[in-house]
């Protein structure tokens, strides 16, 4: 619990400072501007998520092994074409909202120490909050605190889901259905909600037997439609895409909101 607290609060407390010294103007917006870039992992996730679904479609499944550790923690080597592919949708579900919903809304909510300690959080879970038996106590603060700063991203994200499914040829209806269904019986609290509304928009089926270095977890599965494919995670990718695009608008939504004192929806 030390060692997340010390670290998490180091960068917090770093991004205080130099926001304090910026002010505002032009030297707060360019500060905010690379705060936020370094925390955004988007555009690299969909770069991959297309390169895996290149390398499936030639059925070169070595290349396929070979990239999945950029994507998850998943043991390539016991994974099949199908394996890959699934592991490869769920890790842009879920890293849609890791990687590029939670950096924005916590940059907008919370400026430039918001964003970094959040960027910290979840490389800290990445890094020791994972159940392995070697970590399962020393990483379980990081855990926890990425549970909580993911809690309201991975909401937002569902509901971009829902809102944009449509335009990949998907099911807004199937999203919510898979989501109100499926979410919960994730192990993870926040995980479960894109990966559930993904599948129920895109109309497969993802979760089941996940083999990590670690450990075997057997997960429920999410969505009711048949296993992903390449063409399922080029779907995932450009939905992926679409809800990032809407993440930046929401964020300067409620950025604008914050500075103003004002509610981004007022009432009428």
């Amino acid at each position: 619990m030390l060692h997340t607290a010390v670290l998490v609060g180091a960068l917090a407390g770093a991004g205080a400072l130099l926001q304090g010294r910026a002010g505002r103007g032009p030297a707060a917006a360019v500060l905010t501007a690379a705060a936020t870039w370094a925390a955004l992992g988007g555009t690299t996730l969909a770069r991959t998520g297309s390169a895996m679904a290149d390398r499936l479609e030639a059925g070169d499944l070595d290349g396929a092994r070979e990239l999945l550790p950029s994507l998850c923690g998943r043991d390539p080597s016991v994974l099949d074409g199908s394996g890959l592919a699934r592991a490869a949708c769920e890790s842009v579900a879920e890293n849609t909202s890791d990687a590029q919903v939670a950096p924005l809304v916590w940059v907008a909510v919370a400026g430039v120490p918001g964003v970094l300690a959040y960027r910290g959080i979840n490389t800290l879970d990445a890094m020791i909050g994972n159940r392995s038996p070697r970590y399962a106590r020393f990483g379980w603060a990081a855990a926890r605190s990425d549970d909580a700063a993911n809690y309201l991203p991975a909401r937002v994200t569902g509901v971009l889901t829902v809102a944009f499914a449509g335009l990949v040829g998907g099911s807004p209806a199937g999203a919510v259905r898979a989501w109100r269904r499926d979410a919960a019986r994730h192990p993870s609290p926040n995980a479960g909600v894109p990966e559930a509304a993904f599948a129920g928009a895109l109309g497969i089926r993802l979760g089941g037997p996940t083999q990590y270095r670690h450990q075997l977890e057997i997960r429920p599965t999410l969505g009711a439609g048949p296993a992903p494919g390449p063409g399922d995670l080029r779907r995932a990718v450009r939905l992926s895409r679409w809800v990032q695009g809407a993440a930046v608008v929401v964020a300067l939504a409620l950025s604008a909101g914050v500075r103003t004192g004002r509610p981004v929806f007022p009432r009428r």
